[in-house]
């Protein structure tokens, strides 16, 4: 049987250190590289093609999600399996609807990765329960909005997206970083499927989500 061929992901050394560590010892599973960063994930895809890339969400250079959503649309058939600290709305919806098969947090055990690591080929998505949970409360839900599911903060970002702010001046308007201004508008396009921030712009004047005005 051919060997699983591997990819990690994470901009924390510790982190993919210890994942690779433990990887290299598995005898179905072959490292094809490593890296720590959105781009250095969608420069390997390209390269090695692996059947499955373990990757962080949140990294120095952007996000998984962004990272993701690049390398499915080249090579499809590479499973993703998100690993990460964070199962909040804003971080998991816009992962999966990128096209992560799997989301794992940290804390999961190194059996449980392997094991979603082998599920993957085999085409079975493995979801940490508590995420798992958040996506059932989901769908179980009214018909919503898109805007519906943006965090107040990046209802406040969309808000100044509406009015034509740059993102140094969201960033000074907030009192936010601009990395943070950036990872609020990368996933402000995600929820509200548009293809950029003019698109946005047009959404929010669209809805009347503008500044001293309340959202509809």
């Amino acid at each position: 049987m051919d060997k699983i061929r591997v990819a990690v992901v994470d901009d924390h050394d510790m982190v993919r250190k210890g994942l690779l560590a433990y990887l290299i010892t598995e005898p179905g599973i072959e490292i094809v590289g490593e890296g720590a960063s959105g781009k250095a994930a969608i420069e390997l895809a390209r390269k090695e093609k692996p059947d499955v890339m373990l990757m962080d969400l949140l990294m120095e250079d952007g996000t998984g999600i962004d990272a993701t959503r690049e390398i499915v649309k080249f090579h499809p058939n590479c499973k993703i399996i998100i690993i990460t600290s964070y199962y909040d709305d804003e971080q998991v919806f816009p992962a999966i609807e990128a096209g992560a098969y799997s989301y794992l947090l940290k804390t999961a055990r190194a059996e449980d990765i392997i094991l979603a690591i082998e599920k993957a080929v085999r085409n079975e998505p493995v979801i940490e329960p508590k995420v798992a949970s958040k996506m059932m409360n989901r769908f179980r839900a009214p018909a919503r909005l898109p805007h519906d599911e943006l965090t107040d903060r990046e209802i406040e970002v969309l808000m100044c997206l509406g009015d034509g702010l740059t993102n140094q001046e969201i960033s000074d308007e907030l009192f936010i970083g601009v990395k943070t201004v950036k990872t609020h508008v990368s996933n402000i396009l995600s929820k509200l499927d548009v293809a950029d921030r003019t698109q946005a712009a047009i959404y929010a004047n669209r809805h009347g989500i503008l500044r001293g005005k309340e959202k509809k």
